[in-house]
C-alpha cells in the first residue's frame, strides 16, 4: 500500500468502498503546522464518473484498486451497449451508453489506443488516448484567405460531437482533437 505522497495521476485507488481514478494532484505545505505536506487530489468513480475531491496526508496509507486497462477497439453497437474487442485475445467487452456517453463521441471503428477498464472481470469504462482523429462530417464553407488563427466555426464530427475549428477547414477534413480539453488539435496526417 503506498502513501499518498507515492501516488501519481492514473492511479486506481479503492476509497469509501469506491474505485477511483487519479486525474490530479495539487501538494500543499500549511504554514505554522508541523507535520508533513498534504495531497488535494481531484478523483474520478470509475463507476459513475463522477468527480470526487479529497485532500491526505503525505504518510495517509492508500490501497491500490484491483483495476486492469485492456487495450481495445470499437466493434460494434449492440442495444443500448457498445462492444468492444480485446485487441490481444478478442475477448468481448459490453459497456452501457450511459457508462461511456462522453467517450463515445471520440471513438469510432479506427480509432487507436482505446483502453477499456476492467475491475474484477467486468468492463467499467473507457480510457482514451489523449488525442484522437476524426472526419469532419458538416461544417460551413471554408472561406478563401481565412487565417488559420481568425475565427472559429462549429464543425460536426463522423462521431456526433461538434467542435470550435478554424475558418479554413472544411467538410470531409480529418482533424485531430484534444479528448481532455475538446478541442481542435489540428489536421490530421495524411
Amino acid at each position: 500500500m503506498p502513501k499518498a505522497s507515492e501516488v501519481k495521476k492514473g492511479t486506481a485507488i479503492e476509497f469509501n468502498g469506491r474505485v477511483l481514478v487519479v486525474k490530479d494532484i495539487v501538494r500543499s505545505v500549511p504554514q505554522g503546522r508541523a507535520g508533513g505536506s498534504l495531497y488535494r487530489m481531484r478523483l474520478y468513480d470509475v463507476v459513475t464518473g463522477s468527480k470526487v475531491d479529497e485532500t491526505f496526508k503525505d504518510s495517509d496509507m492508500l490501497k491500490l484498486a484491483d483495476l486492469t486497462r485492456r487495450e481495445a477497439m470499437f466493434s460494434y453497437v449492440d442495444g443500448e451497449e457498445y462492444v468492444f474487442m480485446d485487441n490481444e485475445d478478442y475477448t468481448p467487452y459490453n459497456l452501457s451508453k450511459e457508462a461511456i456517453s462522453e467517450e463515445i463521441l471520440f471513438v469510432n471503428e479506427e480509432t487507436q489506443g482505446v483502453h477499456v477498464i476492467v475491475i474484477d472481470g467486468a468492463p467499467v469504462g473507457l480510457d482514451l488516448p489523449s488525442s484522437v482523429e476524426l472526419v469532419v462530417e458538416e461544417t460551413d464553407p471554408s472561406i478563401k484567405g481565412a487565417s488559420a488563427s481568425a475565427r472559429s466555426k462549429p464543425a460536426r464530427l463522423s462521431t456526433g460531437l461538434t467542435i470550435q475549428v478554424p475558418e479554413h477547414i472544411s467538410t470531409g477534413d480529418r482533424i485531430r482533437i484534444n479528448t481532455a480539453e475538446h478541442k481542435f488539435m489540428g489536421r490530421a496526417e495524411k
